[in-house]
């Protein structure tokens, strides 16, 4: 056999296997009582270990004279006949070649016991490599044992047909109290932060009810929680009863200290049988409630007066319910929010076709439905597009930083085993949540992709909720006890009512589970998004490329005719003297046409080859290139008696000079062009962390990156043109006012800083002047 579960089985206490009944007094912490090595079983019952080859007796109970008629020392290193005798050795022998007992108590016979004593249920497990058989005084004659499948039968289908949590709840105690004749029965349910409560109860109706009251943590230790993961019942038959104690106390081959994990008769600690005590509690039965491999609550079962026996036959009665509550458990939540479920899927499949209809995921951010639809919050935050995109109550911009930050530093978030957060009470993990505890106590956080810090936060708001305490949960759980310094439990159970703050409503299993489903829809979509702007782009790439190629073309063929054009029209006017009055200023006309045309066909080449130029970038001094632009623009300058200011030296960036230099020519030259000012005063800066500010409004595309400005005090733009400036060839004014143009100067700017990766725009009033501004995206020196 081999050793088939992860659990330490040997403590040395003072250098020796523990025994509750030598040490059980002077243990300080419960986190570290070995429960399953207790060394001590309940005094009801004996208990034999076996050499799984020739069933020998390794250790025995100290009480087998009593129960057994042999004295311990006589029946170590014995064979097991020597209790049993041959026929139920035989029985037992069967037993461990055909059955499954690896971890797995049966029944195997009923021992008739000593003369004037009552028979012996004989159960047996393998566990660690010794065979564990266990006599119990509990056995009944046939006569007086009940149809426990006819019970049960009953019990599951009243299970069955339950719809609802509370319902399955109420069924399970009332079936369980029923089957038993316990006083108390209750599903006692493990919240998050590991404190229980009481969520369906079935008592006596002279005891006060306990439905509703909660629990701290520590009265149920992580130990005790641990083996409920691994078994599903356990009984006291009489709490504080004597106990019987391993002989010897350690394996003798190995030295090790028996696991009893499994044992139906493992001694229970001392921390644990003065708890029952002071709630008056004589005997016990707990059953395990999980969820997959969690343990989601127990059912506790308590009585209050004297000793009760279960049959091994009642306690396997018990064990099934319980497995069945189980089974159940999931299913019935399933049913209880099966009307929940359909309307978010519905919600989600309607935010889906928004998003294909609109702009992306921000489409899902208005419309008949929105994302604060897509489960019951108090406020979204989508991070899309490198900007927030909020609705309801949430934090504030700088704080969805913060958080977001926050998130993205959590192993447990973002991966796509976990692509989850959720907390109802985030200030709790998150200290600076407290700060916005009123809109989001509750967050429920979904990742969008493996990398970036695209996702979707929704909020919950702080809920002020009392809690009732069976006893206040803030006692100390160490305290100095009868027997001095050692762990004693706490005595007070007085009803202890406890206001929490920063708490929400929790989020339901329900609802993790439909965003996660939401999620795959949601990754899809972009999938799907992403292949086709993928398809878009690489079409506009090519028409972007056919177009600069015409537009160069036809710009290059047109001029030559052009030129012919008004050499003619020139030799014309020369020639017509005074022929005709009109006819030279009609060929001047003409010639002028054609100038103007070539003008315009200047610039749509020059437009042309910006679309189509290799950039050579290196690190620049902007001031060297401010300096040769206005050098450039210097006539025009002069003739406007123009001032150009620079508050501050303009960093160093990697940039393409010449085109860098060209963008600033022409926000220059526009600045001295459209300008009425007897004296143009022109600003020239950049943009850092210390002088932008919110009412700037910078584009998403250029938070972060170094910001340029060319500042006029000139005519300036109305705000219902400010979106046709930079289209080709646009003109606000009169062909030939403030010196012409061809109106594709901001256009060439537009292209030049889009070709660096930047975005341009401006800010203007009419009459009192215009801010240009543009970004160039920090690059690595080549």
């Amino acid at each position: 056999m081999s050793i088939s579960e992860d659990i330490t089985v040997r403590l040395p206490w003072d250098g020796q296997p523990y025994s509750i009944k030598r040490f059980g007094v002077a243990i300080t912490n419960c986190d570290s009582e070995p429960v399953q090595t207790p060394g001590c079983i309940e005094g009801h019952g004996a208990l034999l270990v076996l050499d799984p080859i020739d069933l020998t007796m390794l250790q025995v109970s100290d009480n087998t004279e009593a129960l057994l008629g042999i004295a311990p020392a006589t029946l170590l290193g014995q064979p097991v006949d020597r209790v049993l005798g041959a026929d139920a050795t035989d029985r037992l022998r069967t037993c461990l070649a055909h059955m499954s007992i690896e971890c797995n108590p049966l029944y195997v016979l009923t021992h008739p016991g000593q003369d004037g004593t009552l028979p012996l249920d004989v159960t047996v497990h393998a566990i660690d490599d010794v065979i564990i058989v266990e006599f119990e005084t509990t056995a009944r004659t046939a006569a007086q044992e009940p149809d426990y499948y006819a019970l049960i039968k009953q019990s599951v289908s009243r299970l069955q047909q339950v719809s609802t949590l509370q319902a399955l709840g109420d069924v399970a105690t009332q079936e369980i109290r029923a089957l038993t004749g316990l006083d108390r029965v209750m599903v006692y349910q493990f919240h998050d932060d590991g404190h229980g409560e009481v969520v369906a109860e079935s008592c006596r109706p002279d005891l006060p009810p306990w439905l509703g009251l909660h629990y701290p943590a520590h009265d149920i230790p992580e130990p005790a929680r641990e083996i409920f993961r691994r078994v599903w019942i356990r009984s006291l038959r009489h709490v504080g009863a004597p106990l019987a104690e391993l002989v010897p106390l350690a394996h003798p081959h190995t030295g090790q200290a028996l696991n009893m994990t499994h044992c139906a008769l493992r001694g229970a600690s001392v921390m644990y049988t003065e708890y029952l005590h002071n709630i008056h509690v004589t005997s016990t039965l707990t059953l395990s409630i999980r969820r997959g491999e969690k343990l989601w609550g127990l059912i506790s079962c308590h009585h209050y007066e004297g000793a009760v026996t279960l049959p091994y036959g009642m306690r396997a009665a018990c064990e099934l319910l319980a497995q069945i509550v189980s089974l159940q458990h999931e299913s019935a939540e399933n049913r209880e929010h099966l009307q929940y479920r359909l309307q978010l899927e519905e919600t989600h499949q309607q935010l889906i076709a928004q998003a294909f209809r609109g702009e992306g995921l921000s489409g899902m951010m208005v419309g008949p439905s929105t994302l604060l639809d897509a489960v019951d919050s108090t406020g979204v935050a989508l991070f899309y597009q490198d900007r927030w995109w909020c609705i309801g109550a949430t934090p504030s911009l700088a704080q969805l930083e913060a958080l977001s930050v926050w998130l993205s530093t959590r192993a447990d978030f973002g991966s796509t085993t976990r692509p989850i957060f959720v907390t109802d009470a985030l200030s709790s993990l998150y200290p600076a949540g407290e700060h916005f505890a009123d809109v989001a106590s509750g967050v429920l956080a979904l990742a969008l992709a493996r990398t970036g810090t695209n996702r979707i936060l929704w909020f919950r708001s702080e809920i002020l909720h009392k809690i009732n305490w069976a006893g206040s949960p803030h006692d100390k759980p160490i305290t100095l006890g009868p027997h001095g310094p050692r762990l004693t439990p706490r005595r007070s159970f007085e009803l202890f009512v406890e206001s929490v703050r920063h708490r929400a409503t929790p989020w339901s299993a329900i609802e993790s589970d439909t965003v996660l489903r939401f999620r795959t829809l949601l990754i899809e979509f972009i999938a799907s998004r992403a292949e086709h702007l993928g398809a878009l782009n690489n079409e506009l790439t090519r028409s972007n490329e056919e177009l600069d190629s015409f537009a160069f073309i036809a710009s290059h063929d047109l001029k030559e005719p052009l030129r012919g054009i008004h050499k003619y029209a020139h030799q014309l006017a020369a020639d017509a003297g005074g022929k005709d009055p009109q006819r030279p200023d009609r060929l001047q006309s003409l010639m002028r046409l054609t100038l103007r045309m070539d003008s315009l066909l200047d610039s749509l080449l020059h437009f042309s080859r910006v679309g189509r130029i290799e950039l050579q970038y290196e690190r620049v001094d902007l001031n060297d290139v401010i300096a040769d632009a206005l050098e450039m623009v210097d006539a025009r300058r002069a003739a406007n008696n123009a001032i150009v200011l620079m508050p501050q030296r303009l960093p160093d960036v990697v940039c393409d000079r010449v085109r860098v230099r060209e963008v600033f020519v022409n926000l220059l030259s526009n600045a001295l062009k459209y300008n009425k000012q007897a004296g143009v005063r022109i600003e020239v800066g950049y943009l850092d962390e210390d002088n932008i500010t919110p009412q700037m409004a910078l584009p998403p595309e250029a938070v972060g990156h170094p910001v340029f400005y060319v500042k006029d005090d000139g005519i300036g733009i109305a705000p219902e043109h400010i979106d046709q400036v930079f289209k080709m060839f646009k003109r606000l004014h009169g062909r030939d006012d403030y010196g012409g143009g061809s109106g594709a100067g901001l256009t060439i700017v537009k292209k030049l800083v889009e070709r660096h990766g930047g975005t341009v725009w401006l800010t203007s009033v009419l009459g009192q002047g215009s801010t240009f501004y543009f970004s160039l995206p920090a690059r690595e020196t080549p």
